[in-house]
């Protein structure tokens, strides 16, 4: 069989065991000083199944790296069967990341659409429904997205989260940052000048037009939004909290990087002590 053939087949079978392992751990509260530091918070923990796959993906690729082309081992139907669940769902998230794509832009009411170019779009029924300052808070809110490239942050999580389905804890951590999402770029807005009242009626005027969402655009109603605690947080003062340290989260890059770079050569050294005995017994 092709190196590359098996590599993929492996990777297929052996990170989609790892990504249901990982989905399914509990869901946990997240305590943090401020709406930004919960926001980077929750993202983290979003990704974090990702990253264990992508680290046995590593080892895989070490391991491939020590083998002829062609590999001269059999892989057996009970590899390939194991491993055509995992395909199919890795299909069902690329259809339906495709789809988002495709999904038509209208009625967005005030939002913010493009993945690689984001824009906000404020429908003419949403400027009648609210006065001037509530207009302008609402783009405050939205060119907070737009400076985060936040459609194209939700189109990624929601297809990472597709990859792990049907893990409700998955679905869980996707939630819990769709909140602190709007929660940090409401704070973001307030800290720039917008008062938090005006920015709670934006939120209730888009709420009684009742706007649907798509999943690739960040919208001034967030899904999942607790309505009741957002209007209270933009309601109250907004907290003084210190400026966010990016030094984190470099730590956390090279951390990753050691990580992908350790297994790629445990792979390559010891990998085949494992990957030859599984394919004699399947």
């Amino acid at each position: 069989m092709e190196r590359e053939s098996l590599l993929a087949l492996l990777i297929m079978l052996f990170g989609g065991v790892t990504l249901r392992c990982w989905a399914w751990w509990p869901v946990r509260s997240v305590f943090a000083p401020s709406a930004r530091e919960l926001e980077r918070s929750t993202w983290f923990r979003l990704w974090r199944p990702v990253a264990a796959a992508a680290t046995v993906a590593a080892w895989l690729c070490g391991w491939a790296l020590s083998q002829p082309d062609p590999v001269p081992h059999h892989v057996g139907w009970m590899l390939l069967t194991v491993a055509v669940p995992f395909a199919l769902i890795g299909a069902r998230a690329l259809a339906r990341a495709a789809w988002s794509l495709c999904a038509a832009e209208d009625d967005h009411g005030v939002a913010t659409v493009g993945l690689l170019r984001p824009r906000v779009v404020f429908a003419p029924d949403m400027a009648r429904a609210l006065d001037e300052r509530a207009i302008a808070a609402a783009l405050a809110h939205e060119e907070a997205h737009v400076r985060h490239r936040d459609p194209l942050r939700i189109w990624l999580a929601q297809f990472v989260t597709d990859l792990q389905w049907p893990s409700g804890a998955a679905q869980r951590r996707l939630s819990n940052w769709l909140v602190a999402l709007e929660y940090a770029r409401d704070d973001e807005a307030r800290a720039a000048g917008t008062e938090g009242a005006d920015l709670a009626a934006a939120v209730l005027g888009s709420l009684r037009l009742r706007l649907t969402r798509t999943a690739a655009t960040a919208r001034l109603i967030g899904q999942g939004d607790d309505l009741t605690v957002r209007i209270s947080r933009l309601l109250r003062p907004l907290p003084a909290v210190a400026p966010v340290s990016r030094g984190s989260d470099w730590t956390l890059v090279a951390w990753l990087a050691v990580s992908l770079a350790s297994a790629t050569l445990t792979g390559l050294v010891c990998g085949d002590r494992l990957i030859a005995p599984l394919l004699a017994l399947t």
